[in-house]
């Protein structure tokens, strides 16, 4: 089992930064992989970004492409999701979550493992 815990939503303004963390504990080891996933109001959920446990190698949806670094800490079991120039359609509850998988994915049902979440408000 892995948990993760997900933090550092808020309400910001548009055109600010805003760092995500996602905390994994439990059984986690090298073969895992760490993605995010934001859900906005009535709308499915979205991939975001992925990386390998090394952070030798990420993945970016379109909608983070240019303005989302991910990044991981091993010593702090931890992945960041830097967010920068916010745009109010960036408003949604972001999730972590992880798989096992040898090849990164924004497939959401082939995370095996997710976070409660951290709701991300940008206001214009």
């Amino acid at each position: 089992q892995v948990q993760l815990q997900a933090s550092g939503g808020g309400l910001v303004q548009a055109g600010d930064s805003l760092r995500l963390s996602c905390a994994a504990s439990g059984r986690t080891d090298s073969t895992y992989r760490i993605g995010w996933f934001r859900q906005a109001p009535g709308k499915e959920r979205e991939f975001v970004a992925a990386i390998t446990n090394s952070g030798s190698s990420t993945f970016y949806g379109d909608s983070a492409k240019g303005r989302f670094t991910i990044s991981t800490d091993n010593a702090k079991n931890t992945v960041y999701l830097q967010m920068n120039s916010l745009k109010p359609e960036d408003t949604a509850v972001y999730y972590c979550a992880a798989h096992k998988n040898p090849f990164h994915t924004q497939v959401a049902e082939m995370y095996l493992y997710w976070g409660q979440g951290t709701l991300v408000t940008v206001s214009s």
